[in-house]
């Protein structure tokens, strides 16, 4: 084992050329770089968040949806308990097709009109309330809208906001400061809330696109950590959240029934959504991460690997901002926005489904990253 710790920890995949593990092991007194250690803190924080999402969610959003008259709608027609449908429904389909509906009016004895009642009554009885949907955006807005100023405040100060060189100035011995690290490990720590809360969020079809979304964004999150790119990381997390708290008030507008003020909210965040990913991710970041660092520091294997995955995020970025394109078009012209529920940013539509296996691939390959520790007996401590 230790072995193949040593093997995947190996200096010339990680770090610049002349650089090793010792010398980053024993900084300057009052001077400390980032370790691997720190991603496990992200976990009880994690934890924490949902903890406060859950009382945000009872004490807070809840009384603000009832204000605006949004309460939790009751079922008025309840399917009629049946073993034998109830099994198809939870183990084999939830909306069947004619042959199973005709192969189970047979077993039942019953009118293919009614076992088709019966499906449609039970899929009714899952579907979330608004209320419930009012305070899950609600929560992320207010989530959203927290880290974006945060972020926002804590890199006005910082000259790699202003000039992308630094970045990679002194890389990598780069010192982490309280304010980069709290920064890093709660984006970290909701985002693995979001993987837990998955499991008892509202049930999409698009789960497992999106616990692979999840996924991806820890992997990449911890990856810059260990590898000390917290500086271009912080930038492209910022870029990220610009557009985040928007979409979710747009939906909070949805649920209200306060439709123009969705509709521009809507096309408000598809504004921003294109700014920032399809002008400023590309120029600033892309350009920083491609070519300054290139003449700074020079590519090295995880240089590559970073890249890569950065450049795989952007084809997304053009995937993701044609569906907003056509959702934003519709609206401006029809003058109602349709299927926002769907239509976040992140991979939820069907036709995402090819550029989230591309992600997914490198995700095994980041998770390893983010969580194999560095051999002691290298002296490797990041």
């Amino acid at each position: 084992m230790a072995a193949l710790s040593a093997w995947f920890w190996n200096e010339r995949f990680w770090l610049p050329h002349n650089v090793t593990w010792a010398d980053l092991a024993d900084p300057a007194p009052g001077v400390e770089y980032p370790k691997a250690s720190h991603l496990l803190s992200a976990l009880p924080l994690a934890l924490g968040i949902f903890v406060v999402r859950i009382l945000f969610e009872r004490f807070i959003a809840s009384p603000c949806a009832f204000l605006l008259n949004i309460h939790a709608a009751s079922v008025h027609w309840r399917a009629t308990p049946n073993p034998i449908l109830e099994k198809v429904f939870t183990s084999i389909t939830k909306c069947p097709d004619w042959r199973h509906l005709d192969g189970l009016s047979k077993q039942l004895d019953w009118d293919v009109r009614k076992v088709q009642r019966w499906f449609r009554q039970r899929r009714n009885q899952d579907k979330p309330s608004i209320l419930t949907k009012f305070c899950e955006s609600m929560w992320r807005s207010t989530f959203y809208l927290c880290i974006f100023t945060y972020g926002i405040r804590f890199l006005w100060q910082c000259p790699w906001m202003w000039e992308t060189q630094h970045c990679w100035y002194n890389y990598p011995y780069q010192v982490l400061t309280p304010g980069l690290y709290h920064y890093y490990v709660t984006e970290l720590g909701f985002y693995w809330s979001l993987m837990f809360s998955q499991f008892t969020d509202i049930k999409r079809k698009d789960f497992p696109i999106m616990f692979i979304h999840h996924l991806a964004t820890v992997s990449l999150i911890s990856f810059s950590y260990a590898n000390n790119m917290l500086r271009v990381g912080s930038l492209v997390m910022c870029v990220h959240d610009a557009s985040d708290f928007i979409l979710e008030a747009a939906k909070l507008a949805n649920y209200a029934k306060y439709q123009r003020l969705c509709d521009f909210l809507f096309v408000l965040f598809a504004v921003v959504f294109f700014i920032t990913r399809l002008v400023i991710y590309p120029l600033r970041i892309l350009n920083t991460t491609l070519f300054e660092s290139w003449e700074i520091i020079g590519p090295y294997p995880s240089w590559w690997l970073f890249n890569s995955l950065l450049l795989v995020l952007q084809v997304l970025h053009v995937i993701w901002s044609y569906l907003i394109a056509g959702i934003a078009y519709k609206a401006l012209v029809r003058g109602k926005v349709s299927g926002i529920d769907c239509c976040e940013y992140r991979p939820r539509h069907e036709n995402l489904r090819s550029g989230n296996v591309i992600m997914s691939s490198a995700v095994s390959i980041l998770f390893m990253t983010s969580f194999t520790f560095p051999p002691k007996q290298c002296g490797c401590h990041l």
